[in-house]
């Protein structure tokens, strides 16, 4: 018999959940992650809570984990009421986080993530002075795609004197947030 979209996605989450198995889990969330892209699929995995889980695993000390669950929610938060959830969830922080990852993949959907995560009302903590100094040295990577995208984030979503202050912070400090390995 033939399962119906939600069903399918509720064994998803339930295979997800049950399983002792590290590969399972990677496997599963990456289904997810995939499924986040259709926006037929949207209501569903509110319903579902995958939203939850995505941000839940963020935390998680496995990276193939943490690269799906940011990659979900890359795919989830162009919807309106995703983007809500996620930032009335305080999911910011934990995406934030992920800019230090050494998994490239985890980096490009975090910072693509805080792009679609701004707005007039999360603004200040998508473009909080650390998330500028980072998207700086992303900026001079040696990794075209990110440096790429963080050249946008800078130019698109950052003022001036943000810019500015970031860049005067940054000739005092030697620490900084590890770029990710190629």
């Amino acid at each position: 018999m033939e399962l119906g979209r939600l069903e399918y996605l509720q064994a998803l989450v339930t295979e997800f959940q049950v399983t002792d198995s590290t590969e399972a889990k990677e496997q599963v969330l990456a289904n997810l992650a995939n499924f986040a892209y259709d926006p037929c699929n949207y209501e569903y995995l509110r319903q579902l809570q995958v939203l939850d889980l995505f941000l839940d695993m963020l935390t998680e000390d496995n990276e193939t984990l943490v690269e799906f669950a940011m990659g979900g929610l890359c795919n989830l938060c162009l919807d309106k009421t995703n983007k809500e959830y996620i930032l009335e969830a305080n999911g910011v922080e934990p995406i934030i986080n992920c800019l230090s990852s050494s998994n490239e993949e985890t980096v490009v959907s975090a910072v693509t993530t805080l792009m679609f995560l701004t707005t007039p009302r999360s603004r200040a903590q998508t473009t909080a002075l650390p998330v500028v100094e980072c998207m700086l040295r992303f900026s001079l990577s040696a990794n075209t795609r990110l440096s790429n995208l963080a050249s946008i984030f800078l130019q698109d979503y950052c003022s001036p004197p943000q810019v500015e202050e970031a860049r005067n912070l940054s000739k005092h400090t030697a620490v900084g947030i590890p770029l990710p390995k190629d």
